[in-house]
Parts: structure tokens; sequence; C-alpha cells
């Protein structure tokens, strides 16, 4: 069906961008690598990872000898370059692995006039970058169902061209796994599933210990409601359709229904001990990247291990 002719350039982009008629998935991955590259920039700057010396089998750094240190600690070729005595240390092993689950159901191909992005390419930005800034800090990042963690450091490019790739029909929510009890999982969707799937999927990442993020993306139409007239809105999963004689009457209900959604969501990740936060597409990508990397960095008092200290950046939803 042709766009309404009355609809403004705009917004004939955005109902194309809805119904599978933008620019694919493939033309549109180096524009959001870029972009995603040029955010974790900006997060990293002033932020320290978790990396360490430590017992490993990956070089770190060279530092200067300390006096009363086994002279077998000197690495000699390093040191026969100038005339100091250097130490070659080890990498700490102890990774903390992150598992990024970006939502790429066909529900997220929606952006309305009021955004310049959709969702699936406003999340996969953050999911990008989101794993650029972790694998600096020394983590490892993985998406579940299509790639295990790693922390190479072209992790992005392995990232776009496997989900470029990825023939499968993703849903929603991330398959069954099991993360281990140290690990993280960050959900970026909009979450517009039933309650009875979004707790179950929570519950059975949670079951190890593992901590979680769960992060709704929403565009900024789905917040507002801005319809008024005879609108059709059409299920982009199903198909189904349902036609609103006076649309401006169903905001207040509409309205409701999300709070009810959300507060229902929140109570199970507060349940859960884990943190739930709400992200619009009009709004920067490195406002959620910096509260959610604040949240992950919370210390954990039965993990023993040293996570990111960047309080400054905010807190989540």
């Amino acid at each position: 069906m042709a766009p309404d002719p009355r609809l403004s350039e705009r917004e004939v982009v955005a109902v194309n961008r809805a119904s599978g008629r933008g620019r694919s998935l493939a033309a549109a991955m180096p524009r959001l690598v870029l972009e995603a590259r040029r955010i974790a920039a900006t997060v990293i700057h002033g932020l320290h990872g978790r990396r360490r010396a430590g017992s490993g089998e990956n070089f770190w750094q060279y530092r200067r000898f300390v006096s009363g240190e086994p002279a077998q600690r000197v690495d000699w070729r390093r040191s026969a370059r100038d005339e100091h005595l250097y130490v070659r240390e080890q990498e700490w092993e102890a990774a903390h692995t992150v598992w990024i689950w970006p939502d790429r159901s066909p529900s997220m191909q929606f952006a309305s006039h009021l955004a310049d992005d959709s969702k699936l390419e406003r999340t996969l930005v953050i999911a990008f970058a989101l794993a650029e800034i972790l694998v600096e800090g020394g983590e490892r990042v993985g998406v579940p169902g299509l790639m295990r963690p790693s922390a190479s450091r072209n992790l992005i490019d392995k990232m776009s061209q496997t989900i470029i790739h990825d023939p499968a029909e993703r849903a929603s929510l991330p398959p069954s796994f099991a993360p281990s009890p140290l690990a993280e999982v960050v959900l970026l969707s909009d979450l517009w599933t039933p309650i009875a799937d979004i707790r179950s999927t929570i519950a059975q990442l949670s079951a190890s210990g593992a901590k979680g993020h769960v992060v709704q993306i929403v565009d900024p139409a789905e917040e507002s409601f801005p319809y008024s007239g005879r609108v059709e809105f059409v299920e982009p999963e199903g198909g189904e359709t349902i036609t609103a004689g006076r649309a401006e009457t169903w905001r207040a209900d509409y309205g409701k229904r999300i709070e009810r959604h959300r507060a229902e969501i929140r109570a199970e990740t507060d349940r859960l001990g884990w943190s739930f936060a709400i992200h619009r597409t009009d709004r920067p990508a490195s406002e959620l990247l910096l509260a959610l990397h604040a949240r992950m960095g919370a210390p954990s008092a039965d993990s023993g291990i040293e996570r990111w200290n960047a309080g400054r950046a905010g807190r989540l939803a």
C-alpha cells in the first residue's frame, strides 16, 4: 500500500522504514558502525576500565623494574633498548563477560517523523558502542545465539558482519542460554512483548546468578501517541490492523497501559536485582551509554571483581 499523499516527505520516509521498504540493513551498517565508534570515543574519554596486572597469558604492558624484585622478572630484551630495566606484565585473566542482545525483530524497524533513526538503527549503534567501550576496558563481549564472547579490537566489525549475514528470523528476546554467574547481560529491545515472556526470559537468564540490564528502546511517538483523526495501526510482526475513528480519544488509555506494562517489567527486574531503563530515539545515545556504563560499574560484594567507577555518568531511570 502506497503512503498517504498528504504525508510530509519525512513522514513518508518513516512509513517506508516501518513497512520494510527503507534502505537495507546492509547498506546502513557502515554508517551505524562509524556512529557507534564516534559515540564510544566520547564516552571512553575520562573513563577507565578494570584491566590490571596479574597472572595470565596475554601481555599487557612494560613497567620499570623496582629495586627488591626478583631479577628473573626483568625482560632483558626490552631493557636492552635503553638504560632502564623493565618488567613484562601480563594481563589479569578474570575477564568480565558481557552478553549484549540487540532486538532485531520487525517492530524495531519503526521510526516516526519525531525521530531520525529507527529503533533498530539506534539499538545497533548502542550495542556496537557499548561493545567498543567494554573491549577497551578489557572485557569480553558476546551476542547470545550469534557470537561467542571475544575481546578482539575489531569486535564491532565482527558483530556487524555477523548480524548482516545472520539468516535466522530473530525474536524480540534472546534465546535461552546460561550465562556464567559473574557475567552480565544487556537486553536492548522495545519490549512490546507479553509480560509473561519477559518475566520468563529474565528469570532464566538470572538463574545462574548473572546480573543484567534491561533497556527499552522506544520511538517518541510510542511515548506520546501523537495521533488524531482516523488512523489505521498495523502490527508489524503479525500483520493485524486496527482502525481508530478518533485516535486522540485513545491517548489516555494508551498511556495507562504503557505505564502498567513498564511497572510490571520494573517489578521483575527489581525482584531479581537487575536494572531497567527507558531510552527514546530522539535522545542522544551517549546519555544511555554513560548511565548504563555507570550501573554496570557498580561494585559487587560477592564477586570480588574490580568494576568500573563511573559514578559521574548518572544513573538509570
